[in-house]
């Protein structure tokens, strides 16, 4: 009898008890959901698999344990990753879920959204604002510790964007949450113009990569996604009102940063020992200027295909 009442206890009592945790962690700004940080893994994980970037890995791993050490932070977290196509972006939005929650894109609590996916139609825009913000308002409420990535923002249609402005500042209040917790990611190519020329400038002066400062790039890239009538910042009261935290540089890869693309997938498909497939994988990149050929054209977007075609 005693064994049956506690079968019985436990089955009700089990989902009780979730739907008390769910509304507890709507309601209290202690709750973390599933949040479990790592903070020392992400800075590993940046300096051993991001090749090329030491802006970009100082700025992450700075900017991230800075606004999680603060327990009440005033504002969220707000990156934007600028650069040419295969230097990363995609991989440190993604290792950010990894060591946030231990489940990168597959967590309910990271939302990505790709504008050609989620925002196709430009005429439709009004529309996608009341969505955007319905979307951002109810992951929030249900999780204050909510990671949300925009890819792709040379794509999405200006103007939408805007609709986050009163998430992104102090002064906003969302009921039953601290919106102020957040991560938002912006991923784009817009600027990569000013990033490459910065960077071949510094090469053809002779000055060691690590030289560059944030310093040089930030305000340009800013300018650059502003003034862009194709970019998703295109006049966006975001740069207006100074709500995003860091422009974050992705410099261009030089060869030596495609051979260890390379080395490092060979050795996940267990052939490290294969010195002949990385050097003719990075012999076949396509680099440029043409008179120096310093940089690669495709990043390490291009390396697994063509470890395949060598192998």
């Amino acid at each position: 009898m005693w064994t049956v009442l506690s079968v019985l206890f436990l089955f009700v009592y089990t989902p009780v008890c979730a739907v008390f945790q769910k509304l507890y962690c709507t309601i209290s700004d202690s709750c973390e959901c599933d949040f479990s940080p790592n903070i020392r893994d992400l800075e590993w994980d940046l300096y051993k698999n991001v090749y090329g970037q030491h802006l970009a890995q100082d700025i992450v791993s700075e900017e991230v344990a800075r606004f999680l050490q603060n327990k009440s932070p005033d504002r969220p977290l707000v990156l934007s990753f600028h650069g040419s196509s295969g230097t990363g972006k995609t991989l440190v939005s993604s290792m950010l879920g990894n060591h946030l929650y231990g489940s990168a894109m597959s967590s309910p609590y990271v939302h990505q959204f790709v504008p050609t996916l989620h925002f196709p139609l430009p005429h439709r825009v009004n529309k996608y604002k009341e969505e955007l913000k319905g979307w951002v308002q109810g992951n929030l409420t249900e999780c204050a510790r909510s990671v949300f990535i925009f890819d792709e923002m040379e794509k999405m249609p200006p103007g939408l964007v805007d609709v986050l402005e009163p998430f992104l500042g102090p002064s906003h209040v969302v009921f039953g949450t601290n919106y102020r917790k957040a991560i938002y990611v912006f991923i784009s190519s817009t600027g990569e113009e000013v990033i490459n020329k910065v960077a071949l400038e510094n090469r053809q002066a002779g000055r060691d990569r690590e030289e560059i400062k944030l310093s040089e790039l930030q305000e340009a890239i800013a300018q650059t996604a502003y003034n862009n009538s194709t970019s998703g910042f295109f006049q966006s009261r975001l740069i207006q009102q100074k709500l995003i935290t860091c422009f974050v540089p992705f410099l261009p890869l030089s060869r030596r940063h495609i051979e260890r693309c390379v080395r490092s997938q060979l050795c996940q498909q267990g052939s490290c020992g294969r010195s002949d497939v990385v050097e003719a994988v990075g012999g076949n990149m396509i680099y440029t200027p043409v008179p120096g050929q310093y940089f690669s054209t495709t990043g390490c977007k291009a390396v697994p295909a063509k470890i395949n075609f060598f192998l």
